[in-house]
């Protein structure tokens, strides 16, 4: 075996223990996406991260090719109780042993500038990066039903 065949063996080898890593640490349940219909040009996803590690984690990034621009984003109140959607570029905290609840009305991915539309029972594949897990892909299903706001219902990944 030449010299770059090792290198590509060892390399895959390590991205792939890595990918095993995060999924054994992160998990997300009950994801879903929506967007308004099908000529909206943005869409959101939410959903449950929870952490099974022993240290504090970060959600600091994500991305797709279902939109042109994917960003962590959440709703801040103004001082007139106007709630406007802001861009947290520093992530989302997911502490040690617990939960983040992405949800509607509050943290969410924003899908910006779609290349197709959301439709109901399709699934949207998303890579969520994180600081100390690394990458996590995960599909997440497209439900334009649904009425909560960020309740837990019978999805999962």
């Amino acid at each position: 075996m030449s010299l770059t065949s090792k290198l590509l063996t060892t390399f895959a080898a390590a991205t792939l223990a890595t990918a095993a890593f995060a999924q054994d640490i992160i998990t997300v349940d009950d994801a879903y996406a929506r967007s308004s219909g099908k000529t909206a040009k943005a869409g959101a996803a939410f959903m449950m991260i929870q952490n099974d590690g022993t240290t504090d984690d970060r959600l600091i990034g994500v991305k797709s090719d279902a939109a042109a621009r994917v960003e962590l984003h959440t709703h801040i109140v103004d001082e007139n109780g106007v709630a406007k959607m802001t861009h947290v570029e520093e992530g989302f905290v997911i502490p040690a042993g617990e939960a983040h609840m992405l949800k509607r009305g509050g943290d969410h991915v924003m899908f910006m500038g779609l290349t197709a539309p959301f439709e109901q029972d399709a699934t949207v594949p998303v890579t969520l990066i994180f600081e100390n897990a690394g990458e996590v892909e995960i599909e997440i299903p497209v439900d334009l039903e649904r009425n909560d706001a960020g309740g837990h219902g019978s999805h999962s990944n």
